[in-house]
């Protein structure tokens, strides 16, 4: 089948690649001339696992090119829309202008019969708006949210946990004919994942607008619930890391997503959490997810805890101190740095005095970029020369293994501060750091 993919950033770049390794012929369209370029020279413009060598298998073939010209787009069968939806300056609003903009530039383009799938993560209402651009042309609109996670979006894509479709429907919620011929068309497309037994959702065009933001929010919930519990057993004295085993056991509640530490970050969960309440308050009913707010306030004092606990091993100030901070992006196995926890922390620090070094293994060009002012080094042991205190930010896996010993002997004083809660307490106490964390005596 012929497919193009609309933007070709991290969501985009690798449905296109995934849609060419399961034998379709894409072509991924941006504006961006130098993503355009490396991506067709076989290089990712950004750090995902996986994904350049899925490039360069792909490439091979012939079945994947990119394109900076909407016109070749012309003749696909399945047109995916993957532009990103920051969130509005100043606002909690989902900023809609590169959605708007991609379908604009798609409408001359589109025959009687195509498909335009949109995978981008919008406010609920947006299908529907779309939808009646789209019907002069006679394509049809399908709401098909993606649900990658950083890190793993090349297996999220090739082999997910589920499909959701948002079709067009009558009164009773039933498919049109025009939604069922569309159903079909992606049920070609996604043939490979539904062989392997995939579930698929089909529904109405808010119910599938909602999947993604419902997810998101339900996820980040979890993750400020254990974080909330952190605050009680630092008041009290009790371990989180403990309590998460103790009610993860709970096959209702789950182990998974309850590690207290810094939060969450990135480009998705934070902004969709408030593009979600903003767009209740537009609905009406803002008041069915207030609790969101405090979701939000829980994730970032987690960030003020952090430089705390800092000062606190520091002697009661941070003014002058060497600070090492590792890692910068917002989780491991990613160079994103979008409201990075880790990146949040050090600027922090550094703006009450600190004297601060960041370190991660991808991320580095990416945080100078947006923090300057910093200071950055290659690996942990070189951030570490001389710190009074070494914050783990980030939970990579080369800083999880670290030898106290080794980063004991380049450092002015052993103190660290795990914000994360990977590193055993035990075994850094006895090589003489003081360590203390997130939510643990």
């Amino acid at each position: 089948m012929r497919i193009s993919v609309i933007g070709c950033g991290y969501l985009g770049a690798v449905h296109a690649a995934s849609m060419a390794s399961l034998g379709h012929d894409v072509v991924g369209i941006d504006v961006d001339a130098n993503k355009v370029a490396r991506l067709a020279a076989g290089q990712a413009p950004f750090y995902e696992p996986g994904l350049p060598e899925l490039l360069t298998e792909v490439g091979a073939t012939g079945r994947l090119r990119f394109s900076t010209d909407m016109a070749d787009a012309a003749g696909a069968q399945v047109h995916f829309v993957c532009v990103g939806t920051p969130q509005k300056q100043g606002e909690f609003r989902a900023d809609l202008s590169y959605v708007d903009a991609a379908v604009d530039a798609l409408l001359p383009h589109l025959a009687p019969g195509d498909v335009v799938a949109g995978k981008s993560t919008v406010p609920v209402g947006t299908a529907e708006e779309l939808a009646a651009r789209l019907e002069p042309t006679g394509a049809t609109l399908v709401w098909n949210p993606e649900f990658l996670r950083e890190g793993f979006a090349v297996q999220d894509t090739l082999h997910p946990d589920r499909l959701v479709y948002g079709l067009p429907t009558d009164e009773d919620g039933v498919p049109t004919a025009e939604g069922e011929a569309a159903r079909a068309l992606l049920d070609e497309v996604y043939a490979t994942p539904l062989g392997e037994g995939t579930p698929l959702v089909a529904t109405d065009y808010a119910t599938a607008q909602l999947v993604k933001v419902a997810a998101n929010s339900f996820l980040a919930t979890k993750i400020s619930f254990i974080n909330a519990m952190a605050e009680l057993c630092e008041a009290t004295g009790a371990d989180v890391t403990r309590l998460a085993d103790a009610i993860g056991y709970d096959a209702r509640i789950g182990r998974r997503f309850l590690n207290a530490g810094l939060g969450f970050g990135g480009g998705c969960l934070p902004k969709d959490i408030r593009a979600f309440m903003a767009r209740a308050g537009e609905l009406g009913v803002d008041q069915a997810l207030s609790f969101l707010r405090e979701v939000d306030s829980i994730n970032m004092r987690r960030r003020v805890r952090m430089v705390d606990l800092a000062r606190e091993v520091c002697a009661g100030s941070i003014v002058g101190r060497r600070v090492a901070v590792l890692g910068a992006a917002f989780k491991p196995d990613s160079d994103d740095v979008r409201d990075s926890p880790a990146l949040s922390v050090a600027a922090q620090m550094q703006l009450q005095g600190a004297h601060v070094t960041v370190t991660d293994p991808q991320a580095v060009e990416n945080a100078r970029a947006k923090w300057p002012d910093l200071k950055f080094a290659a690996s942990a042991l070189e951030a570490a020369q001389g710190a009074d205190v070494v914050l783990l930010a980030t939970e990579w896996a080369e800083y999880r293994e670290l030898d106290p010993a080794e980063l004991g002997a380049v450092v002015a004083r052993r103190a660290v501060v795990d914000g994360r809660n990977v590193l055993d307490p035990r075994t850094w106490r006895a090589a003489g750091w003081t360590y203390r964390a997130l939510g643990r005596p």
